[in-house]
């Protein structure tokens, strides 16, 4: 009886660790007083102000746009990466390409964005390409970040994959490409849905190479947060928190809900 309650208690404890600062964030985005940490009455005037402020709305856009364009070039190149190092056995370079692929994952990254900031002064210094700084390297950095969370993720997929299934599927006529499209990709279908979230994640929460890596104009969201709370936190900026929250709230609940429909469908046609 006292571990159960000893147990209750360090998980309410834990909890309430990790989501304390969030409600009190999503609670003061109503105060009506300018300053975050006095409450003077509910309000939902900074939410207004919010879409007022056209930098932050500009940055927030700017962030989906990069996060969703390097997370998908990510996805690509990880799964193909993936591939061959699970898939081809051995190669020569495969020890090289392996750990080439992995370094990002235990590299700081204010030295991944020092080293790709030299990269393309480098290039446009000889190839006149990139063309200053923007969003396109923002994109390009991130997405050598993301491509290494991929790998890791598709490769440990690959790695449990009943290889008899693309066998059959050869031994019957079809082609590796038609193998890969039909029977691979269908079935680590979750792991790239994983996969590509994480790369998301990872880009629309980076500062310090997009710190590095970007231009004039091609500011991110969490640059502009950065830039705005040393001054102090704005109360729009507890609005938009709150609504980002909001967001992935109803995503993890929609999720949920078709996961618990998936698994009535299974057990009912198991049954």
């Amino acid at each position: 009886m006292k571990r159960s309650i000893a147990l209750r208690t360090a998980t309410f404890l834990g909890f309430l660790f990790l989501y304390a600062p969030i409600i009190s964030l999503v609670v003061f985005s109503f105060n009506e007083n300018k300053l975050v940490t006095v409450w003077s009455g509910f309000s939902v005037k900074w939410y207004g102000e919010l879409f007022a402020n056209d930098q932050l709305i500009n940055a927030a856009v700017l962030s989906l746009q990069i996060a969703a364009l390097s997370a998908s070039l990510a996805l690509v190149l990880g799964t193909l990466a993936a591939v061959a190092i699970v898939r081809f056995r051995r190669f020569r370079g495969k020890t090289l390409m392996v750990g080439m692929i992995t370094a990002p994952l235990v590299m700081p990254d204010v030295i991944i964005g020092i080293s790709l900031l030299l990269m393309f002064v480098a290039m446009q210094n000889l190839i006149g390409w990139p063309a200053g700084r923007g969003m396109l390297t923002v994109i390009i950095a991130h997405a050598t970040l993301g491509m290494a969370y991929v790998a890791v993720v598709i490769q440990s997929r690959l790695g449990d994959l009943d290889v008899s299934l693309e066998e059959a599927a050869q031994d019957l006529g079809a082609t590796p490409t038609r193998v890969f499209f039909d029977i691979t990709l269908p079935i680590i279908a979750p792991a790239l849905v994983s996969a590509w979230l994480l790369s998301f994640t990872l880009s629309l929460d980076d500062l310090v190479i997009a710190s590095f890596t970007n231009g004039p104009g091609s500011s991110t969201l969490p640059m502009v947060i950065f830039s705005k709370i040393r001054l102090g936190v704005s109360p729009d900026v507890n609005a938009l928190a709150s609504i980002m929250i909001g967001i992935v709230a109803l995503g993890i609940i929609a999720a949920s809900i078709q996961m618990a429909r998936t698994r009535r469908r299974l057990i009912r046609e198991g049954g």
